[in-house]
């Protein structure tokens, strides 16, 4: 006879069971509804903030994708990465906090799991036990004892004692049942929690590795700022000792002329070629269009640059023409403003043209209205290539979009 039943022949072979010692058994209460574990309820409020810090962070990265594909300042992309790495510092504390509460319901898992297992073991003994007294005792050993009863009372007694007996070896056997139900969902529920715990930390250990990379990048990107800082200011700077250069140079040219107007025997000084009737009508010395404008521009860094004339955006190379007529009084190269033809148009009137890759003039040459005095260079490190124009009636700066001819 085998020592061991399935639970179907439990079931049936304990219709009627014989009854034990005393001492030998006691009624297994039925296991109360359990709550939620608390760590559960946190592990979703923890997911629910890594969702909420994955999706602000996506929008940074957005953002920031944006801001290079289109022009941005040093300062907006600093903020960005600043807010990057707020962001994912904030996700790996979070995912150090998800993975404590994991290993706390890792320990709650395996606890119950134990005392489940133990129990299961205790409650599989009882039963075997109370199957080998059922098979000792014989299938009539309960038909035996109701007949022996001395009176009828005892008879209901006996039968009574037998069904409570009968229910409580019912319970026993859905007990054994129910603790092996469970001790599989526990042992599925630790599977689980061990792969949450494999990947919380490798997303933990790429957020880490992330983290640095955001912190260099912001470093980097402090010496950056300040490395840009320090070269607008040198540039401010040398644009100012450059606009001085070209402004002195005007001047004197402006005095010499001015002295030679007054001398005794002098010339009848030639009319300028650059008339008030031209306003609206000069060609362009270059097509293309207006990166800056004449005044003051407040630039990403919050430095001024003031500017005596327009930026026309072209193509290097392209080839750049007087507006009018008269003479070279300047080509060489002039600080920031690079390669720099100026051309004299008589009356006190001057046409600069600065940025240039290459002069095709020299000091002194009379050129004709629309000639070619050079290409259109990319002297400008913080600016594409563009041609650097001005108009200065009597020496002194004015807008020289008044004088060109309208763009349709």
């Amino acid at each position: 006879m085998p020592r061991t039943l399935s639970i179907g022949a439990c079931l049936a072979a304990l219709s009627f069971a014989a009854p034990l010692e005393v001492g030998e058994w006691s009624p297994v209460p039925v296991a109360a509804a359990q709550q939620p574990p608390t760590s559960a309820q946190r592990l979703r409020q923890q997911q629910d903030e890594l969702d909420k810090i994955r999706r602000e962070r996506s929008d940074l990265e957005t953002r920031m994708s944006a801001l290079q594909r289109t022009a941005r300042t040093i300062a907006d992309e600093v903020n960005n990465r600043e807010a990057q790495r707020r962001t994912t510092k904030r996700l790996v504390q979070a995912l150090d906090q998800q993975l404590e509460t994991i290993n706390e319901e890792v320990v709650t898992a395996s606890a119950e799991l134990r005392k489940a297992e133990n129990e299961l073991k205790s409650k599989r003994n009882a039963l075997q036990r109370r199957m080998v007294e059922i098979y000792k005792r014989g299938s009539l050993r309960d038909v035996e004892a109701m007949l022996s009863a001395q009176s009828f009372a005892g008879l209901m007694a006996r039968y009574k004692y037998l069904h409570e007996l009968a229910l409580n070896d019912r319970t026993l056997v859905r007990r054994v049942e129910g603790l092996r139900d469970q001790i599989n969902r526990q042992r599925l529920l630790l599977v689980r929690l061990q792969e949450e715990v494999q990947r919380n930390r490798q997303e933990k250990d790429r957020e880490a590795r992330r983290l640095a990379e955001l912190e260099s990048r912001r470093q980097q990107n402090l010496t950056a700022v300040q490395r840009t800082a320090q070269r607008t200011r040198e540039r401010l700077q040398q644009l100012v000792r450059d606009e001085s250069r070209i402004a002195n140079a005007i001047a004197t040219l402006e005095a010499a002329r001015r002295r030679a107007a007054m001398a005794p025997n002098a010339r009848p000084a030639a009319p300028s070629t650059i008339r008030t009737s031209d306003l609206g009508k000069l060609n362009w010395p270059v097509d293309g269009t207006i990166l800056y404008r004449v005044g003051r521009v407040v630039n990403p860094n919050n430095t001024t640059t003031r500017w005596n004339g327009i930026g026309i955006g072209a193509t290097v190379g392209t080839a750049v023409r007087s507006i009018a007529s008269w003479e070279v009084v300047l080509a060489d190269n002039v600080g920031t403003y690079g390669p720099t033809v100026i051309v004299q148009h008589g009356g006190g009137d001057y046409s600069v043209y600065g940025s240039l890759q290459r002069i095709d003039v020299r000091r002194g040459q009379q050129v004709t209205n629309s000639q070619v005095l050079g290409t259109v260079g990319n002297t400008d490190p913080e600016l594409p290539p563009h041609l650097h124009f001005e108009i200065r009636p009597k020496g002194r700066a004015i807008d020289p979009l008044e004088y060109l001819r309208a763009k349709r």
